[in-house]
């Protein structure tokens, strides 16, 4: 697969706008301000492919990036405390449009902060994947940020607050040092065999 051919396709902001599920998709999944739009933009080699932003909750739409025989999906974040009451029942329903609309989802990439114990809907959307028996990777984002000592300490307590998913690859990635990258590309082109 190559990485470097990925284009934005198009992006949907409700369930009834979603094309038919036609090639394999790769979900891009986690809540607001954990870095997947760094996280697209290091895997893919482009500085602006997915918009960066300092303000959490900017995505809310599905972004879609095509690329060889692949569709990329950037779903909204979740978890976001101050989107309003009608924006919050519209990214319920553009997520359960997604994920019941029997796409053909090869792989979701899940994402965690690697500074901070998961959150309540950190968990719900793992437990969510498992219970669905679609293939996820978890990806720990912003290991830079700690030190030695602090990530062998988050290391030993994401093995226990992650006991639960305990077969599911984990990938620890920075966007600044691009740590993780070519782990997280071989593990995509290994589960996916796209």
């Amino acid at each position: 697969m190559r990485f470097d051919s990925i284009e934005f396709s198009a992006a949907y902001g409700t369930s009834a706008q979603l094309p038919p599920s036609s090639i394999p998709e790769i979900v891009f999944s986690g809540r607001s301000n954990v870095g997947k739009s760094s996280l697209i933009n290091k895997l893919f080699g482009r500085k602006n492919l997915a918009r960066v932003s300092s303000t959490p909750g900017k995505t809310v739409t599905v972004n879609f990036f095509k690329g060889d025989g692949v569709y990329f999906a950037d779903l909204p974040g979740y978890g976001y405390a101050k989107r309003n009451r009608a924006e919050k029942e519209r990214w319920a329903e553009l997520m359960e449009g997604y994920f019941g609309s029997g796409r053909n989802i090869k792989l979701v990439i899940q994402l965690l902060d690697m500074r901070h114990a998961p959150s309540a809907d950190d968990i719900t959307m793992l437990g969510f994947l498992k219970n669905s028996g679609i293939p996820f990777v978890i990806v720990f984002t912003k290991s830079d940020k700690l030190n030695k000592s602090e990530t062998e300490k988050r290391r030993e307590e994401s093995a226990k607050e992650l006991a639960a998913f305990g077969d599911a690859p984990r990938v620890e990635f920075s966007s600044v040092t691009g740590s993780g990258t070519d782990e997280l590309k071989d593990l995509i082109i290994k589960l996916t065999e796209v």
